[in-house]
C-alpha cells in the first residue's frame, strides 16, 4: 500500500535529486532537498483538506489528481505562475519575463516580491472563505465544542462568510496595504487598490468554483430514485451517468486545483528566502508537491479521515491561520518556519484528540459489553 501510493514520489525524488546534483552540484542538491522539506511542512494541511474532497471522487479522478494535477502544480504554480505574475505586474512581454526569470535572478525576485500583496490578498481571502464556511456550518462532530457551537449559531446568518471576508479585506486594504515596504530599498508604497481588487478576485473565484462544484455534487446525491433512473439510463445508452459524474468530478477537480494554488503561494514566496533560481525552486517545490498529493491519496485509501475524525477540523483551523498569515504578509515579513509549524501543531493536536476519542469510545464499548455479560449471567 505504502509503496503503491508513494512509489512515484520516491522515484521522482531520486530523479530530481540526481538531476540537481548533475546540473548544480552538491549545493543545488542540498537546496532542492531543503525546498522539498519546506513544501511538505507548509502544505501538510493541504493534504488533509484535499483528502476530504478527493474521497468523493472515483479512482479515475484520483489518478488524474496524481498525474495531470501534479503537472499543473509543478509546471503551472511553481514555474509558469511566478513568470506570469512578473509579466503582469512589471508589464513585460512573455519572452522578456522568461528572460528575466532565467538570466536576472535578482530583478526577478524583486518583481515577484512586488507582486506579493496581490498574491497574498487573493490566496488569503480564498483560504479564509474555506475556513469560514467550515466553521460556520453546524456539525454533528465538534473538536472545540465551546467554539464551534457558537460559530454554528452565527452561521445561520445568510452570507456571513462573505461578509466577514469582505470586512477582513477592507481592514487589510486600509491598514496593511497603504504602506507596503519597498523591496530592497527604503520607503513604502500604497497597494490598497491592488489588494482590494485581488481580494475580491479570490472571493469571486471561491464562490464560482465552489458553487459549481456543489451544484453538480448535489445533483449526484438527489436521492435513490434519481440514482435508479440514472442506472437504468446507463444500461440503456451508456452515456448520461458518465456525463453527470464527469461534470461533478471535473468541477471538484478544478476546485482542488484552485485550493492547491492558494496553498502554493506561501511556499513559492518562502522559497525566495532559500534561492531565487526559478528552476531550482520549481524542482524542489515540485518534489514536495508530489508527496502532498501521494499523502492525499493515502489518507483517502486508508480511510484515515473516518478513523481520526478531528483531522479535518485541525486542517481547517490551519487554513484559517494560513489565511490570516498571508494577509499579514502584505506588510509584515513572517518566517515560513512559523507558517509551517502552525499547521503541523494544529493537525498534530487534532490527531491526538482523535486518538483520545477513539480510546474513550473503545473503553465505553468494552464496559458496555462487560455489563451485558454480567446481566446475561445473572
Amino acid at each position: 500500500m505504502l509503496l503503491k501510493t508513494f512509489g512515484w514520489s520516491f522515484a521522482i525524488t531520486a530523479a530530481g535529486l540526481a538531476l540537481a546534483g548533475v546540473l548544480w552540484g552538491w549545493k543545488g542538491l542540498a537546496l532542492v532537498a531543503i525546498l522539498s522539506v519546506l513544501e511538505i511542512s507548509v502544505s501538510f494541511d493541504n493534504a488533509v483538506i484535499n483528502a476530504g474532497i478527493l474521497r468523493k471522487m472515483n479512482a479515475f479522478w484520483q489518478k488524474m489528481f496524481l498525474t495531470l494535477g501534479i503537472l499543473v502544480a509543478v509546471f503551472g504554480m511553481r514555474l509558469v505562475f511566478p513568470v506570469v505574475i512578473v509579466a503582469m505586474t512589471a508589464k513585460l512581454g512573455p519572452i522578456e519575463a522568461v528572460d528575466v526569470a532565467i538570466n536576472d535572478h535578482d530583478r526577478y525576485e524583486a518583481l515577484v516580491t512586488s507582486a506579493h500583496p496581490a498574491i497574498a490578498a487573493f490566496g488569503g481571502i480564498f483560504l479564509l472563505m474555506i475556513f469560514l464556511d467550515f466553521i460556520f456550518e453546524d456539525r454533528d462532530i465538534r473538536w472545540l465544542g465551546w467554539l464551534e457551537r457558537a460559530t454554528a449559531r452565527l452561521g445561520k446568518v445568510e452570507g456571513l462568510s462573505v461578509i466577514v471576508s469582505l470586512v477582513v479585506l477592507i481592514i487589510a486594504a486600509t491598514t496593511f496595504a497603504t504602506s507596503v515596504p519597498v523591496h530592497g530599498g527604503e520607503g513604502t508604497v500604497d497597494k490598497a487598490a491592488t489588494v482590494l481588487l485581488a481580494g475580491v478576485g479570490g472571493l469571486v473565484t471561491y464562490l464560482v468554483v465552489g458553487g459549481i462544484s456543489a451544484f453538480f455534487e448535489n445533483r449526484l446525491e438527489d436521492g435513490e430514485e434519481e440514482a435508479e433512473e440514472a442506472a437504468a439510463a446507463e444500461k440503456k445508452n451508456g452515456g448520461s451517468v458518465v456525463g453527470l459524474a464527469g461534470k461533478a468530478a471535473f468541477f471538484m477537480f478544478l476546485y482542488l486545483e484552485v485550493i492547491d494554488a492558494s496553498f502554493s503561494f506561501d511556499g513559492v514566496i518562502g522559497a525566495f528566502a532559500i534561492t531565487n533560481d526559478i528552476f531550482v525552486m520549481a524542482l524542489g517545490l515540485g518534489i514536495g508537491a508530489m508527496y502532498i498529493r501521494s499523502m492525499t491519496v493515502f489518507l483517502v485509501r486508508k480511510g484515515t479521515l473516518d478513523d481520526y475524525v478531528y483531522l479535518e477540523h485541525g486542517a481547517h483551523y490551519a487554513i484559517g491561520a494560513l489565511a490570516l498569515i498571508l494577509i499579514l504578509t502584505i506588510k509584515y515579513e513572517i518566517n515560513e518556519v512559523i507558517t509551517g509549524l502552525i499547521g503541523v501543531v494544529l493537525i498534530t493536536l487534532s490527531f491526538w484528540s482523535s486518538v483520545r476519542r477513539n480510546r474513550m469510545e473503545a473503553g465505553a464499548g468494552d464496559s458496555e459489553a462487560e455489563r451485558q455479560e454480567v446481566t446475561s449471567g445473572v
